[in-house]
């Protein structure tokens, strides 16, 4: 079953995808992967899904490995300035998560045509191998279709719609673009207020999202969907934006979208101020 932005938005990722290939341009790593969340068949239903994003200035900056797989080592060609995709995630109204739902292993044949997108917009940020659901160490996006993909059925039955359809939420709710022209861009020395980007987000897409910090850096910003991919809250209940921001993700009132500069492959990133201004 094909989901409901498969087919009408195919042409819009296409275009977009052109266009953004003459411009410049998600978690990588467990590292912020959740835990808590069941394992194996039998599972019921999904409630929503999470659109996680990264930002790599906060990411990165904890590289200290480089290698052809990490999005953070290909200097010009990194990351450095546009949100990027960590995963899309079927989720629980209370809270927890299914994860690893099938005994179906990742085939990245299935997802061939997409490769180009997948580097440029859902990078790997990371030289690790994240865990795999049948056992040993696979790909970062083995591990994102075979732990949440897996668990999307009824919407997604197979790993192109899941990966295709991720990518034109992606390019639809454009959170980058919405906090560029609200003002926040990214910089080493400027502090935002947090409530001002959150009602960035609101205004442009009519609904809370949930936003993890590192220290006072933005990590990674959520936005959450119905099953036929209407946003919704992040929030479960409506006191409870504040909570999902300050006490669940440490962030601070004032917060940065730190910028980097990758040197590639054979060094480690430059930094464009020193770490103190993070």
């Amino acid at each position: 079953m094909s989901s409901p932005l498969t087919q009408p938005l195919l042409c819009l990722f296409l275009a977009l995808l052109f266009v953004a290939g003459t411009s410049s341009p998600a978690r990588a790593s467990d590292e912020l992967e959740r835990v808590g969340g069941g394992g194996g068949e039998n599972q019921r239903e999904f409630d929503y899904f999470a659109l996680a994003l990264q930002w790599p200035g906060t990411y990165c900056q904890r590289t200290r490995k480089c290698c052809s797989s990490n999005g953070c080592c290909r200097g010009s060609n990194s990351p450095a300035t546009i949100f990027t995709i960590h995963g899309l995630w079927p989720d629980y109204n209370d809270g927890t998560w299914p994860s690893c739902c099938t005994k179906s292993s990742f085939d990245p044949k299935e997802i061939s045509t997409l490769n180009d997108a997948l580097e440029k917009y859902w990078p790997s940020l990371s030289c690790s191998k994240p865990s795999s659901c049948n056992g040993g160490k696979g790909s970062f996006w083995g591990h994102e279709w075979e732990k949440h993909g897996t668990c999307s059925y009824p919407v997604f039955e197979n790993e192109y719609d899941y990966f295709l359809t991720t990518l034109n939420l992606y390019f639809k709710y454009n959170v980058t673009s919405v906090l560029n022209d609200a003002g926040y861009v990214p910089s080493n020395t400027e502090k935002y207020p947090l409530g001002g980007i959150i009602s960035a987000i609101e205004n442009a897409f009519h609904a809370s999202p949930q936003i993890i910090c590192s220290k006072d850096s933005v990590e990674e910003l959520r936005l959450c969907f119905y099953k036929d991919f209407k946003p919704r809250d992040c929030a479960i209940a409506s006191d409870a934006k504040i909570d999902m921001v300050t006490s669940k993700s440490s962030c601070p009132k004032y917060v940065s979208l730190p910028e980097f500069a990758s040197t590639g492959h054979d060094g480690l990133q430059s930094w464009a101020s020193n770490n103190s201004a993070l």
